[in-house]
């Protein structure tokens, strides 16, 4: 039998939403496979529509999801990877030239290049939480992975930049770092869906991710290789839990289990003859007050049903305008997929229901069959956890962290720098 590969480096990732705060522990072997150690989840708390609302019940809730990974993995961690997300996330692509005169591309242009994009940068007060170069242009010629050694004219670069508010994430990093851990970087959850669910050839073909958190709905549009718009809706699963606890007046987590249970996106003929019970195991004496419950505490399926497609029209309508708005739908050319994921992806019948009112293919994106990843988190709601740690893994190129040796600076010393130092005193005091 032949040994396993040595773990040649740990990562952690805690992805912080609104239903649920989850965390992995995951190592890369030497032979660059990424293997689950352990991960665990939560209810989330202190946590709306992708925000922190209460910081010392966020720590506790992050502590605890972590402590939880770390005891199945036997290690613990020092810092970790956070998923964010939130209505606050924007994104944009900014497009960056320079002269290259007609001769051959060297390393140093690329890096000359990446320099000016970042000294482009204009977060208007906002947080850049990422800035990647995606795909480099030159001349007539673009979607260029690397331009090293080609003659051009001029050389360009595509920028992806996302942005956020600052306030909420630093409120984000405060909370994981109130539990005693360091911050490797914070990832637009976007982006570390796009990791665990899509192949290479559908980002490069063009596909829309949309993805379904409890109170966050995250809609996100890949071409060309890279993410290229970015809408965030206000809306989520749990608002189609709220529906159902108000529509038959019972509590919220029996509306959550009656919809993860019996729900569905599409209605059957069937659906008014079945009943079903409101209460679970050892609760049957708490459903007799349901709204529209028979003497035994069940309702119509059929119920169930229109509330929850209800609240779902409300949802895919969001999503369609957004989808709309970035260019996605709309036109002659063929119908490009959608692909579903986190929690809400969940849902019965989603796919079908979604294809049927976009008018495009859909489907379902789960976690990657990593080695060691339990089966309950092999499902949609982990994807973004999973993404996590192979977006931490690949450790995308930022600009922000390219070398600055080409920007347009003076280097002073001696006099000029005394004079420098006294003008600046002068300035502020």
């Amino acid at each position: 039998m032949a040994s396993q590969s040595r773990i040649a480096r740990i990562f952690g990732a805690v992805n912080i939403g609104s239903f649920r705060i989850s965390a992995m522990i995951a190592g890369l072997t030497e032979n660059g496979e990424m293997q689950v150690l352990g991960s665990g989840h939560r209810a989330a708390q202190g946590i709306k529509r992708g925000y922190v609302t209460d910081m010392a019940a966020a720590t506790y809730a992050v502590r605890d999801a972590v402590e939880r990974a770390e005891k199945m993995a036997g290690t613990s961690v020092s810092s970790v990877w956070i998923g964010c997300s939130g209505a606050s996330l924007t994104s944009t692509i900014m497009p960056v030239e320079i002269e290259i005169g007609g001769r051959r591309i060297e390393e140093e242009d690329i890096e000359h290049l990446l320099v000016s994009a970042r000294e482009s940068l204009n977060p208007d007060g906002r947080m850049v939480l990422h800035a990647q170069p995606a795909c480099y242009f030159l001349d007539g010629a673009d979607g260029v992975a690397n331009p090293k050694g080609l003659h051009a004219e001029r050389l360009g670069v595509d920028v992806h930049v996302m942005f956020a508010e600052g306030a909420p994430m630093r409120n984000v990093t405060e909370a994981v770092q109130n539990a005693h851990l360091e911050v490797d970087g914070i990832v637009a959850t976007p982006l570390a869906a796009g990791y665990a669910c899509l192949t290479g050839e559908e980002r490069d073909l063009g596909v829309a991710l949309v993805e379904l958190g409890g109170e966050v709905t995250n809609v996100a549009v890949y071409a060309g290789g890279m993410l290229v718009g970015l809408k965030s809706i206000p809306r989520g699963a749990g608002d189609i839990t709220d529906s159902i606890a108000s529509a038959f007046g019972i509590r919220r987590f029996q509306a959550e289990r009656l919809k993860c249970v019996s729900g569905s996106a599409i209605a059957s003929p069937t659906d008014h003859r079945e009943m079903i019970p409101v209460a679970g195991p050892g609760e049957e004496g708490s459903a007799s007050d349901a709204r529209g419950a028979d003497d035994r505490g069940r309702i119509p399926r059929a119920e169930l049903i229109s509330v929850v497609t209800g609240e779902l029209d409300l949802l895919m309508r969001d999503v369609g305008r957004a989808l709309e708005s970035m260019g996605f739908t709309g036109g002659k050319s063929t119908p490009r997929q959608v692909v579903l994921t986190g929690g809400g992806a969940e849902l019965a019948g989603l796919a079908d229901y979604t294809q049927s009112v976009l008018g495009t293919p859909v489907r379902i994106g789960r976690p990657p069959q990593l080695r060691g990843l339990p089966e309950a988190h092999s499902v949609p709601g982990f994807a973004t956890l999973a993404g996590l740690v192979l977006y931490a893994a690949e450790d995308p190129v930022d600009i922000r962290s390219v070398g600055s040796r080409f920007t347009d600076t003076t280097r002073m010393s001696g006099l000029g720098l005394v004079r420098h130092v006294w003008t600046a005193m002068k300035d502020y005091f």
